[in-house]
């Protein structure tokens, strides 16, 4: 299932400070390690799982790999929380509703 894949891939930290990263803009490797304690290798490494999920694309451009959130991902995202979204309005109320009871 993919949503388990691209679950797995953001439940690392280190990835989703790739995703977001990413989601200001298309960056190559070396630009996304900027500010960042991470090897190389290891970035790479995180790459490959957002790809395999994919949450990011990536293009050859000469010796350059640029990397780009996948809007195909985030549609299943999407999909994937809009079949709860409908729970969440009376979920919200009888919380309301309890924590009312608790102040009196």
């Amino acid at each position: 299932m993919i949503e388990n894949d691209i679950f797995r891939a953001l439940a690392d930290p280190t990835r989703r400070t790739i995703f977001e990263k990413l989601a200001h803009g298309r960056q190559n490797a070396s630009a996304l390690r900027e500010g960042m304690t991470i090897s190389q290798p290891a970035m790479s490494q995180h790459l490959a799982a957002l790809r395999d999920a994919g949450l990011v694309r990536e293009e050859r451009q000469g010796r350059f790999v640029h990397y780009e959130v996948d809007p195909d991902g985030l549609a299943a995202i999407a999909q994937w929380l809009a079949r709860y979204r409908a729970y969440w309005p009376a979920r919200i109320e009888a919380l309301k509703d309890l924590l009312k009871e608790m102040d009196q």
